[in-house]
């Protein structure tokens, strides 16, 4: 049953960039096919890297321990999206213009915190497995917090590209705040108030 639904998740997980291809092979990316496969692998890779933050309010406030190897899955096709976003970027926008790369990281802000999640995002990809989980102990759970960072650098990203219309944006946002918001309650409000809780009944 749980490889079954392994199976799924994977299924699921790569039909939008199936769906992706089937648009190229078809011609039915619009007028500017290029802006269109960056912003929707993009867009994947934010959704993604939403799910992954959401497993472990899900898993606490629900009950339901299973969702927690989804955390990891999640978190990796975030990467894959993201990877075929940079490469979209490079083949399809700069054309592999290699001398223009490190002046659009530089020069232009977007492009300099999309990559800069990017490149923390194959930090954590490189570092996912068990056994860099072992190697870096608990410095590992410290590195993987690097995930909030990613999430909001990638929505900063998001909204750059999308200027003229924030809708999906705001969306975005709608989710990842109360993401953020429900880890910073129990990393220090729920710990307050059990110090406090404590307290009044010594």
């Amino acid at each position: 049953m749980i490889r079954a639904a392994k199976y799924f998740i994977f299924f699921l997980a790569l039909l939008p960039f199936a769906v992706l291809c089937w648009r190229v092979l078809n011609n039915t990316l619009g007028p500017d096919p290029a802006d269109t496969l960056a912003i929707e692998t993009g867009e994947w890779a934010l959704r993604f890297l939403l799910l992954s933050l959401a497993i472990t309010p899900i898993r606490n406030i629900g009950g339901w321990p299973k969702l927690f190897p989804y955390r990891r899955t999640f978190g990796l096709f975030a990467l894959f999206y993201a990877s075929v976003h940079f490469l979209v970027y490079l083949l399809f926008l700069l054309q592999l213009r290699w001398s223009e790369i490190f002046e659009d990281i530089i020069e232009r802000p977007y492009i300099t915190v999309g990559f800069t999640a990017f490149v923390l995002l194959l930090v954590l990809g490189a570092t996912s497995t068990k056994a860099m989980m072992r190697r870096l102990g608990r410095r590992w759970k410290q590195l993987h917090k690097l995930v909030y960072l990613i999430n909001i650098l990638a929505l900063i990203h998001l909204i750059w590209i999308l200027r003229t219309d924030l809708t999906e944006a705001v969306f975005y946002a709608s989710i990842l705040l109360p993401l953020l918001a429900y880890r910073v309650y129990r990393r220090y409000v729920s710990k307050a108030l059990k110090h406090i809780n404590l307290s009044t009944s010594n």
